[in-house]
Protein backbone atom coordinates (compact mmCIF):
# COMPACT_ATOMS: atom_id res chain seq x y z
CA UNK A 1 0.00 0.00 0.00
CA UNK A 2 1.46 3.26 -0.72
CA UNK A 3 1.00 5.52 2.30
CA UNK A 4 0.74 8.52 0.56
CA UNK A 5 -1.51 7.68 -0.83
CA UNK A 6 -3.34 6.27 1.95
CA UNK A 7 -2.75 9.41 4.21
CA UNK A 8 -4.24 11.66 1.05
CA UNK A 9 -7.45 9.59 1.13
CA UNK A 10 -7.51 9.91 4.99
CA UNK A 11 -6.93 13.43 4.62
CA UNK A 12 -9.98 14.38 2.51
CA UNK A 13 -12.18 11.70 4.37
CA UNK A 14 -11.12 13.38 7.24
CA UNK A 15 -11.99 16.80 5.60
CA UNK A 16 -15.19 15.74 4.18
CA UNK A 17 -16.08 14.15 7.48
CA UNK A 18 -15.57 17.57 9.63
CA UNK A 19 -17.68 19.45 6.28
CA UNK A 20 -20.74 17.00 6.08
CA UNK A 21 -20.51 14.58 8.60
CA UNK A 22 -19.90 11.70 6.24
CA UNK A 23 -16.45 10.14 5.29
CA UNK A 24 -16.62 6.31 5.42
CA UNK A 25 -19.37 5.86 3.24
CA UNK A 26 -18.02 8.71 0.54
CA UNK A 27 -14.56 9.05 0.65
CA UNK A 28 -12.96 6.10 2.66
CA UNK A 29 -14.91 2.89 1.42
CA UNK A 30 -14.36 3.52 -2.74
CA UNK A 31 -10.97 5.19 -2.65
CA UNK A 32 -9.38 2.20 -0.35
CA UNK A 33 -11.76 -0.37 -2.84
CA UNK A 34 -10.87 1.90 -6.20
CA UNK A 35 -7.68 2.97 -5.42
CA UNK A 36 -6.21 1.24 -3.22
CA UNK A 37 -6.96 -2.35 -4.30
CA UNK A 38 -8.76 -3.41 -1.01
CA UNK A 39 -11.87 -6.14 -1.04
CA UNK A 40 -15.38 -4.62 -0.44
CA UNK A 41 -15.33 -6.48 3.12
CA UNK A 42 -11.75 -5.02 4.13
CA UNK A 43 -12.41 -1.37 3.24
CA UNK A 44 -16.08 -1.46 4.66
CA UNK A 45 -14.25 -3.48 8.20
CA UNK A 46 -11.24 -0.35 7.91
CA UNK A 47 -13.69 2.06 7.30
CA UNK A 48 -15.29 1.26 10.80
CA UNK A 49 -12.30 1.67 12.52
CA UNK A 50 -11.52 4.99 10.64
CA UNK A 51 -15.22 6.41 11.37
CA UNK A 52 -15.06 6.02 15.41
CA UNK A 53 -11.59 7.82 15.34
CA UNK A 54 -12.82 10.58 13.43
CA UNK A 55 -16.17 10.96 14.88
CA UNK A 56 -14.10 11.71 18.44
CA UNK A 57 -12.37 14.69 17.43
CA UNK A 58 -15.15 15.95 15.18
CA UNK A 59 -17.75 15.30 18.43
CA UNK A 60 -15.08 16.82 20.32
CA UNK A 61 -15.08 20.31 18.17
CA UNK A 62 -19.28 20.22 17.79
CA UNK A 63 -19.78 19.95 20.99
CA UNK A 64 -17.49 23.28 21.99
CA UNK A 65 -20.02 25.10 19.09
CA UNK A 66 -23.16 23.73 20.95
CA UNK A 67 -23.76 21.37 18.02
CA UNK A 68 -24.38 18.01 19.77
CA UNK A 69 -27.60 16.64 20.80
CA UNK A 70 -26.31 14.60 23.37
CA UNK A 71 -29.81 12.71 24.32
CA UNK A 72 -29.82 11.52 20.68
CA UNK A 73 -26.58 10.69 20.50
CA UNK A 74 -26.59 8.28 23.39
CA UNK A 75 -29.60 6.24 22.00
CA UNK A 76 -27.99 6.39 18.94
CA UNK A 77 -24.60 5.26 20.08
CA UNK A 78 -26.35 2.65 22.55
CA UNK A 79 -28.16 1.03 19.65
CA UNK A 80 -25.76 1.10 16.77
CA UNK A 81 -23.56 -2.01 17.89
CA UNK A 82 -26.84 -4.11 17.51
CA UNK A 83 -26.71 -3.19 13.66
CA UNK A 84 -23.44 -3.30 13.23
CA UNK A 85 -23.15 -6.61 14.68
CA UNK A 86 -25.93 -7.81 12.86
CA UNK A 87 -24.24 -6.16 9.65
CA UNK A 88 -21.35 -8.10 9.94
CA UNK A 89 -22.86 -11.49 9.91
CA UNK A 90 -24.75 -10.10 6.78
CA UNK A 91 -21.48 -8.78 5.51
CA UNK A 92 -19.35 -11.92 6.07
CA UNK A 93 -22.42 -14.47 4.66
CA UNK A 94 -23.11 -12.62 1.62
CA UNK A 95 -21.08 -12.50 -2.04
CA UNK A 96 -18.53 -8.98 -2.47
CA UNK A 97 -20.43 -8.01 -5.29
CA UNK A 98 -23.36 -8.20 -3.36
CA UNK A 99 -21.89 -5.97 -0.89
CA UNK A 100 -20.67 -3.08 -3.75
CA UNK A 101 -23.97 -3.66 -5.27
CA UNK A 102 -25.75 -2.38 -2.31
CA UNK A 103 -23.02 0.06 -1.36
CA UNK A 104 -23.60 1.58 -4.92
CA UNK A 105 -27.34 1.82 -4.70
CA UNK A 106 -27.74 3.04 -1.25
CA UNK A 107 -25.30 6.08 -1.89
CA UNK A 108 -27.07 6.64 -5.40
CA UNK A 109 -30.55 6.69 -3.21
CA UNK A 110 -29.04 8.90 -0.53
CA UNK A 111 -27.32 11.30 -3.07
CA UNK A 112 -30.76 11.34 -4.96
CA UNK A 113 -32.91 11.74 -1.52
CA UNK A 114 -30.10 14.95 -1.23
CA UNK A 115 -30.86 16.64 -4.11
CA UNK A 116 -34.56 16.22 -4.16
CA UNK A 117 -34.13 18.16 -0.99
CA UNK A 118 -32.20 21.03 -2.22
CA UNK A 119 -34.20 21.04 -5.51
CA UNK A 120 -37.70 21.60 -3.87
CA UNK A 121 -36.67 23.92 -1.05
CA UNK A 122 -37.97 21.31 1.29
CA UNK A 123 -37.19 22.28 5.24
CA UNK A 124 -36.05 19.38 7.57
CA UNK A 125 -38.70 17.84 9.27
CA UNK A 126 -39.06 19.25 13.24
CA UNK A 127 -38.51 16.85 15.60
CA UNK A 128 -41.86 15.64 17.41
CA UNK A 129 -40.63 17.31 20.77
CA UNK A 130 -39.92 20.54 19.29
CA UNK A 131 -43.31 20.89 17.29
CA UNK A 132 -45.15 19.83 20.21
CA UNK A 133 -44.09 22.89 22.31
CA UNK A 134 -44.54 25.26 19.27
CA UNK A 135 -40.61 26.24 18.64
Amino acid sequence: MDIALACAICFVGGCVAGLIGVGGGIVFVPAMTAVLSKGQVEAESTSLLMIALVSVVGTWRQVGYGNVNLKDAAVIGLLSPVGVLAGVLIANAVPERALKLGFALLALYMAWRLLKRVFTNEPPKAAPEAAADGS
